[in-house]
């Protein structure tokens, strides 16, 4: 699902690549390509309506902002394309609610089990929670149970070690 919407990404930001501005024509462009994406990887047909209308009624008319400051307080250069995947996660954050919830773990031992589609990602999310649990001052562990897929036990062993999880 996710290198789904990831390659309907690149196709939008490539055919906004090179583009002067975000006009009609080519937010439309773009926007199909991310409409083409969302509904292949499942997305609710109204979901996606209303999340390219918004995109497209930000995008289209909106002035270029050619020079962002970020965190670190360096000033970036942006081109339409990097606009347009600017306003695409401005929606898609609001989309999912906006705000982050703390994970609520009971102390002093707490177990969270991953589950999911395969290829969806469940084995790096894991460790990439369990090093934001590390740095929370936790001592997570990870157990690998899928042992139906030999190559995911592996997986997490190889980035257990390399996080010294």
């Amino acid at each position: 699902m996710l290198q789904t919407l990831s390659q309907g990404f690149r196709q939008a930001c490539k055919a906004l690549r090179g583009q002067a501005q975000l006009t009609e024509k080519n937010v439309a462009t773009a926007l199909q390509q991310v409409r083409l994406s969302l509904l292949e990887a499942d997305v609710e047909y109204g979901v996606v309506e209303r999340f390219t209308q918004r995109v497209g009624d930000k995008a289209v008319g909106t002035t270029v902002r050619t020079t962002v400051t970020d965190r670190a307080g360096r000033t970036q250069k942006l081109n339409p394309e990097q606009h347009f995947v600017g306003i695409c996660h401005e929606e898609l954050v609001a989309l999912l609610g906006g705000d982050t919830a703390p994970l609520a773990l009971k102390q002093p031992f707490s177990c969270v089990m991953m589950v999911g589609l395969q290829g969806a990602g469940k084995t790096t999310t894991t460790v990439k929670l369990a090093l934001h649990l590390q740095r929370q001052g936790r001592r997570p562990l990870l157990v690998a149970a899928d042992l139906s897929r030999p190559g995911a036990v592996q997986q997490l062993q190889t980035l257990g070690r390399q996080t010294n999880i």
